[in-house]
């Protein structure tokens, strides 16, 4: 498995979290337990779990914070999962370049998403970079 394929799987279960509203390890070791048995990205997985999880007040922030207009209740609950994500990346995992993130959430909107999908998260991300470099 590639970091891709951890994502999209990530991607899935930060919207299954928001759906039951439930962002216990509980729910990540059944989905892991269900989707991930024999994946080689498991650390990188429980990596984003662990970034999502304990800075999921201040994603939430920065991410409405550059979502001019949007409150998060109103963003769809894949698009608002994959902002989620890719802010996580973004601010807290150096070894991954804001480009590549943001190319990654782009194309798991695209693939998940609305029909617009891809062209909001590459919006909002692009803000949300421009806010980490503005610090």
């Amino acid at each position: 498995m590639r970091r891709t394929e951890a994502r999209e799987l990530f991607m899935q279960l930060l919207f299954q979290m928001e759906v039951q509203n439930d962002y216990s390890s509980d729910i990540k070791e059944r989905f892991i337990k269900d989707h991930m048995k024999d994946s080689n990205q498991l650390d990188y997985f429980n990596t984003l779990f662990k970034h999502v999880t304990e800075n999921l007040p201040v994603i939430d922030g920065i991410i409405e914070a550059c979502s001019e207009n949007w409150k998060l209740s109103r963003m769809a609950k894949v698009d608002l999962a994959v902002l989620r994500l890719s802010a996580a990346e973004i601010f807290y995992i150096d070894n991954v370049p804001d480009s590549v993130s943001i190319n990654e959430a782009v194309d798991i909107a695209k693939k998940f998403g609305g029909e617009d999908s891809g062209k909001f998260i590459n919006g909002i991300l692009g803000k949300v970079v421009r806010s980490k470099d503005a610090e």
